[in-house]
């Protein structure tokens, strides 16, 4: 894709699942990558696949340890022109009087408020850059109700308002912003959530599974490569007139 090549761009959560799958792929079209992630495992494995990428290990929930990570990876990458806001965690399944204030807030500080302390980070570099690019990830959950999910639906779709109040905010500095919604994305972090559910309402995984598949239009999850390939999309010179939209790669979830 046009106009990516060259590009200086921070991804969080990097190591893994739909991180790592941008990562790899915006490595390959010669965009120069710093990421962090939680993992000193996941990170080690990651480094190994992308040559000459920056690794950190920092929480996004944590203002030092974000800041210690953007001081590192700017010094190394020189300047900035995109940040990819991937990093979340799926959070508590439950009712609301079942789920803790502190899974609560926990959920939201990392799929949240974490954005919040990247593009706080980020957009001084965007600027003196003349403009980029911000995709943050938000969720199918960001556009239905989500029963016993409430924290992880709560934090996506204020993830969606996030997204509007920066492209009008940014816009006249030529900084785009961006969110893109995976549906149920194939992976450990999926099959945690539906065994979950699959146990708190008495079901086989395989029929909790069947039942989420039949909620989508194309009756498939996703995979974290359909993710990456949208980011690199809104990050090309194709998507430069793109800002403050919502994309689902989701094969049309029809409802949660």
């Amino acid at each position: 894709m046009a106009g990516l090549s060259g590009q200086r761009i921070v991804v969080t959560a990097g190591a893994g699942g739909i991180g790592l799958a941008i990562a790899q792929l915006l490595h390959a079209y010669g965009c120069r990558i710093a990421f962090c992630d939680v993992s000193d495992e996941a990170l080690a494995t990651a480094s190994a696949e992308l040559p000459g990428a920056f690794a950190m290990r920092a929480d996004v929930s944590s203002e030092t340890e974000m800041e210690c990570f953007f001081t590192a990876a700017l010094d190394k990458l020189g300047g900035l022109d995109a940040l990819i806001n991937n990093a979340g965690i799926a959070g508590p399944t439950g009712g609301v009087e079942a789920i803790s204030p502190s899974d609560w807030r926990r959920c939201i500080d990392i799929n949240l408020t974490g954005q919040f302390l990247c593009a706080h980070l980020a957009v001084p570099h965007l600027k003196a850059a003349g403009g980029g690019s911000i995709v943050n990830m938000s969720s199918s959950a960001g556009r239905h109700g989500y029963a016993f999910r409430t924290p992880y639906s709560a934090a996506k779709f204020g993830i969606i308002g996030f997204t509007q109040s920066l492209a009008k905010e940014l816009g006249p500095d030529n900084i785009r912003v961006n969110a893109i919604l995976p549906g149920i994305v194939a992976g450990p972090r999926m099959e945690g959530v539906i065994r979950a559910r699959a146990d708190q309402v008495g079901v086989s995984f395989e029929e909790m599974e069947a039942r989420y598949l039949q909620t989508i239009s194309l009756r498939r999850m996703v995979t974290p490569q359909d993710v990456a390939a949208s980011v690199a999309f809104l990050l090309s010179d194709a998507g430069r007139n793109l800002s403050a939209m919502s994309f689902n790669v989701d094969g049309n979830v029809e409802t949660l």
